[in-house]
């Protein structure tokens, strides 16, 4: 179970609480924040990269592939009519001496992500007011 607490420390900071962890997020200056920490938004396009990042980096250890060189970064841009970020792209650099018969492989593993097989399949999602 996953069991994640919210602070307000002051401004447009909100931080997160879950095990010794704090994630602590601010919004932009022209959002009304401090720009003093990453927002919101900004983790959750870093949890999708480094989630797939994970996953590559794990195809490539079990294999005892070289990752020198490997890379992964997220590209998204705004729609303005849907007001959402489309597409998201996740581009994957790979090894110079990375072997060309794993390349569709270690794409399909990339799309394993957890992260992203919970935007494609969403959870259910339930706001609630807690008990007093």
């Amino acid at each position: 179970m996953k069991d994640i607490s919210v602070t307000f420390p002051g401004g447009k900071k909100v931080d997160a609480h879950f095990g010794a962890w704090t994630i602590q997020t601010d919004q932009p200056v022209a959002d009304g924040g401090d720009n003093s920490a990453p927002g919101p938004f900004d983790l959750f396009f870093a949890s999708l990269a480094t989630c797939a990042g994970i996953y590559v980096l794990e195809f490539c250890l079990a294999r005892e592939l070289s990752t020198e060189g490997l890379a992964v970064r997220l590209r998204a841009e705004r729609d303005a009519e849907k007001k959402l970020f489309t597409p998201i792209r996740i581009e994957i650099t790979l090894p110079a001496d990375f072997p060309p018969k794993y390349e569709k492989a270690i794409l399909k593993t990339a799309n394993l992500c957890t992260v992203k097989r919970h935007i494609v399949n969403p959870p259910e999602f339930e706001v609630v007011l807690a008990e007093q």
